[in-house]
Parts: C-alpha cells; structure tokens; sequence
C-alpha cells in the first residue's frame, strides 16, 4: 500500500513537473525576438541588434538612412540625425566595439574601439560582428546606410 503512495505521487510530481515545463516554454516563445538592422559601409554589411528602448525603436522608424559620419578620436563616427530621438543617456563607464549609441538627442555615434569614458549616452544597439568594424569604417569620413533589411 504505502509503495503505490509513493507511485502516486511521483506520478503526480512528474505530471506537475511537466506542465510547468511546457507553461515555461509557451511563455519563452510569446517573449519578442530582438529587434535587428543592417549598417552598410562600402561593400561590408553590418548586423546590428537593437536595444530594447524608445531611442531605438524610434531610431528603426527613420530607416532606410544614409548619413555622413565623421570621424573623431580614432575611436568613434558620429553624425547629426534628421530627428531629436528620446534620449536616457547614462555613464557606460567603458564603451565596446561596435556599440551604437546616441549622444545628446540627435548625435548618432558608431564605436570601432574599446576604451573608457566618462561621457553620458543612450544605448540604441550593438553590432552583432566587429570583426572588419575598425578597418571598415577607417579613419576618415564614410557614409553609411541603416536598414531594415
């Protein structure tokens, strides 16, 4: 008797068990997948992931864009938007390869180095890939063209 107890409820715990694993994957697979672009510079093409935050969402609804960034420091491209985008700038501390970020309201910045700074800016994404970046973008001025696809 007390053996088909236990049969009992380890049957019910496997049952439980697997439900709650099903009701997790359910929920995982309702969750958006991340927003992605493209940055053209030249022949390279460029991934880029976008932050989850309104300067980026509003950022994806200027595009297809192509700008002029100049270049500055060595380390970054930057260049005026068409648009003031909602800015939540914060202290990254130390700035990655590859991130995009917006400076002020309408400065859009493409990092191609990896230093420290103590400059405030708003996330707007991440190159996927930074491989080529640097010598891509060079040193000079470039023009380069944000895309949806």
């Amino acid at each position: 008797m007390r053996a088909l107890r236990w049969l009992g409820l380890l049957s019910a715990m496997l049952v439980l068990g697997g439900y709650v694993a099903v009701g997790d994957a359910a929920s995982a697979s309702l969750k958006p997948e991340r927003s992605r672009m493209w940055m053209t510079v030249g022949e390279q093409r460029f991934a880029i992931t976008l932050a989850d935050n309104a300067a980026a969402g509003a950022f994806a609804r200027l595009l297809p864009l192509t700008i002029e960034m100049s270049d500055l420091n060595g380390n970054e491209k930057h260049a005026s938007l068409p648009e003031t985008l909602p800015a939540n700038a914060s202290k990254p501390g130390t700035i990655h390869s590859g991130d995009l970020m917006l400076y002020g309201a309408d400065t859009l910045v493409v990092f191609y180095s990896t230093f420290n700074s103590t400059y405030a800016y708003t996330r707007v994404g991440r190159v996927d890939d930074i491989a080529d970046l640097a010598q891509t973008l060079g040193r000079g001025d470039v023009r380069v063209m944000f895309s949806k696809d």
